[in-house]
């Protein structure tokens, strides 16, 4: 059996291969895509018909990553792979999004590509490859997709753009970004990156696209000499031709008052209804004497259909041809914002954004390293320490519906208006919070991500945590007639949801006063030009700025302090060498500290070097706990002084600890004035007493003495003088007597013989 086999070189000292026809042959399309050792099957399947009744294009992507693939295991009790992790949701997003506009509209058939890594090279992700493998697969499988796309990342280190950066360089890379594009245009985008400008982002485009271009090459010959199967087959799922025509002069005028009259979402969709109904009844007739169908054989369905592309062109229309939007607002003009701080009264730090009919409140909540999100991924092991979680429960659009677990959008969202913040957040060594940000939309009509990291933003500053600057976030649209031949463009600041729907892009844009932090865009039309990017990129940037004057109305800067209800976090340094001292044998010394003062203390090695985090609810208790600790680190001197507490006696003396796991002798001598025949007379175990370091021996071990604390007895110093003096008289004397006792005692043992 032989594969055909396609390799490219992309960039510089990097090269793509494609294999087709030897794995999964039963699929519709199916191709391994291979970069160093990274390996990633991606499968295609296309039905051949169409379910009843189905009203949406139903593709499904799911991108997956086994731990076999890097030589692990799955960590946790259970040795297999669960559901998604949020690295694979979103990298299944990244393709989805790629894949999505490329298809016809009004198709129906269901469409699943399954992108399944098989081999981990730990420092080649496999993201990007899963959007460039899925794509040659959809072109070999005979669906009606307007591709090949190619799907690459961007990085930025040293100054110099680098096409699919390792994933150890990455840490010193300013720009992070996920690009995906067709021979001739960019479709995708997504990243995060340190306040980039406006052209420095268009440079990290183009250089993207000229990868592109080299990777659908690359499919193309793939297709070229492996040879696509055959089309399948479709019936695309629009309005009949000529009932648009039937239905534009029947609701034409009614349309045009609608989008012209004062703009809230409730009475806009609820007129659009009206409207469908109108017109159903005008051609089909009301009660019992409605038809099934018109004389030209359009049904109810077909006519709501109409009614909707007649909305299209007419809404799309007044925008081109009026520089006029649904909401009367001109094309660069911001909705209303009313913005507030230190919202709820028990929280950490709160913020609450509302822009025209989109709001969301966002908190922040503190905790210790021990509250770190946990990652368990094939290519990162990496904890988090900064994290937001986003929620759409159903209300925020007016809907009843079940709440369900979390949704491939909602965590989509979330980490967009992560990223956003990430790059403001203080490092671990000057702020050990975990910090973890909770953004619930309340109210949702256009972009409510972009109002996540707005919201957020004002919490962190609320919660005193010491960003460097607040962020801000917006969502920018296009509409154009470009793919019907036309030149006319208008581009959209702070798109409306119907804006995003019926428009060809959506733009989300995020930054400080200085630069652009994240980003994410869609695209619905080919060709976008790089003057309609940069137009897109600098208004954005306009409406930016506006939209951080209007926060910082309610919050300028981070509070100086935390609130009352936040734990408080004081981190020391010390050397590796003292953590065993500080833990202690089982860990008795810090769990007596913790006991002792009332705090939890973390520790851990970063960088070469300790860490102490110790958590504390009053200033008192953390004082405390420093003390101890800092007391376990030092190493005595002669001449300081403790307060020790008596451990142990022994015949000679006691062992006094001195600081929590350091102990010293106290010897009898030192233990009193005068001569002490029991030690038990003047010291019990438990008993705390001063005492004065007098000796720090090489080997580490300690001499102590009590006396400098204790009242010298009247006449000691002279009879202690005395004494001295009696003890040299003895030393001399016996020195001389031990040479006559030689001389002597030889005579005597002679006598003897």
């Amino acid at each position: 059996m032989k594969a055909t086999i396609q390799s490219a070189e992309f960039a510089p000292g990097k090269s793509l291969t494609l294999e087709t026809g030897l794995l999964a042959k039963q699929a519709s399309g199916s191709v391994l895509v291979r970069q160093g050792d990274t390996t990633v099957l991606c499968t295609a399947v296309m039905s051949t018909d169409v379910r009843d009744g189905q009203s949406f294009f139903p593709l499904t992507v799911d991108y997956r990553e086994r731990f076999a693939a890097g030589g692990k295991m799955p960590g946790g009790f259970i040795k297999r792979e669960g559901r998604p992790t949020d690295k694979e949701v979103l990298s299944s997003r990244l393709v989805d999004r790629s894949l999505r506009p490329l298809f016809p509209d009004g198709m129906r058939n269901e469409v699943q590509i399954i992108c399944n890594v098989m081999s981990a090279d730990p420092d080649i992700d496999a993201d990007v490859l899963a959007g460039t493998g899925a794509s040659a697969a959809l072109m070999l499988s005979g669906a009606p997709f307007l591709g090949p796309i190619a799907q690459v990342r961007v990085g930025r280190i040293d100054g110099e753009y680098v096409v699919n950066p390792t994933i150890s360089s990455l840490d010193d890379s300013d720009i992070n970004l996920v690009v995906s594009g067709k021979l001739d245009s960019i479709v995708m985008v997504e990243g995060e990156m340190l306040e980039i400008s406006e052209d420095e982002m268009l440079e990290a485009l183009d250089v993207a696209h000229e990868a592109i271009k080299k990777l659908c090459k690359l499919q193309q010959d793939l297709v070229n000499e492996k040879g696509a199967a055959p089309a399948i087959a479709f019936q695309p799922v629009v309005a009949p031709a000529g009932v648009v025509e039937l239905v534009r002069p029947l609701v034409e005028g009614d349309l045009k008052t609608l989008l012209t009259s004062e703009y809230k979402k409730e009475t806009f969709y609820g007129g659009i209804s009206n409207i469908k109904a109108a017109a159903v009844a005008k051609l089909l007739g009301e009660g019992d004497d409605a038809k099934q169908m018109t004389d030209e054989g359009f049904t109810k369905s077909d006519i709501k259909e109409a009614v909707t592309q007649v909305e299209t062109d007419v809404m799309r229309e007044m925008v081109m041809a009026e520089g006029r939007r649904l909401d009367g607002r001109k094309l660069d003009e911001v909705r209303q914002i009313w913005a507030e701080v230190d919202y709820l009264p028990r929280v950490h730090g709160s913020g609450l954004f509302t822009r025209g009919e989109t709001q969301v409140l966002s908190t922040v909540t503190l905790g210790t390293s021990k509250d770190a999100q946990g990652v368990d991924q094939v290519f990162d092991q990496k904890d988090k320490r900064f994290y937001l979680h986003y929620t759409f429960p159903p209300f925020s659009t007016g809907e009843a519906k079940f709440l369900r677990g979390v949704s491939r959008r909602e965590i989509g969202h979330g980490y967009l208006a992560e990223r956003a913040l990430q790059s403001m957040i203080p490092a671990e060594e000057d702020f050990p919070y975990t910090i973890r940000i909770n953004s619930d939309v309340l109210e949702s009509n256009g972009s409510s991500s972009m109002a996540s990291v707005c919201s957020g933003s004002m919490a962190l500053m609320d919660a005193g945590v010491p960003v460097e600057k607040p962020v801000a976030g917006i969502a920018m649209g296009l509409i154009t007639d470009m793919d019907a031949g036309g030149n006319r463009v208008a581009i959209l600041s702070d798109i409306l949801g119907t804006e995003d729907h019926l428009g060809d892009m959506d733009f989300k844009l995020t930054g400080t006063a200085d630069g652009i932090t994240a980003c994410q865009m869609d695209i619905k039309v080919t060709g976008l030009s790089k003057e309609i990017m940069k137009q897109a990129l600098e208004q954005a940037k306009a409406g930016r700025e506006h939209i951080l004057g209007e926060m910082a109305k309610a919050i300028t800067e981070p509070r100086d302090d935390l609130k009352e209800s936040a734990p408080r976090l004081i981190q020391i340094q010390i050397d590796s060498d003292q953590i065993g001292a500080i833990i202690g044998p089982g860990g008795k010394i810090i769990q007596g500290i913790q006991k002792e003062t009332g705090t939890s203390i973390n520790i851990d090695e970063r960088d070469g070097h300790g860490y102490v985090t110790i958590a504390a609810s009053s200033g008192e208790q953390s004082d405390h706990a420093i003390a101890m600790i800092k007391g376990i680190v030092a190493k005595p001197e002669a001449g300081e002084t403790y307060n020790g507490t008596v451990k142990s006696l022994l015949g000679f003396g006691a062992i006094i600890e001195i600081l929590p796991g350091k102990e010293a002798m106290l010897h009898v001598s030192e233990m009193a004035y005068g001569f002490v025949e029991k030690p038990e007379d003047h010291v019990q175990v438990g008993d705390k007493i001063e005492v004065q370091v007098i000796e720090v021996r090489n080997d580490g071990k300690v001499r102590l003495s009590r006396k400098p604390f204790l009242e010298m007895p009247e006449g000691y110093e002279e009879e202690e003088r005395k004494r001295e003096e009696r003890r040299k008289e003895r030393r001399g004397s016996d020195r001389g007597g031990d040479r006559g006792r030689g001389r002597s005692g030889g005579g005597r043992g002679r006598d003897r013989n």
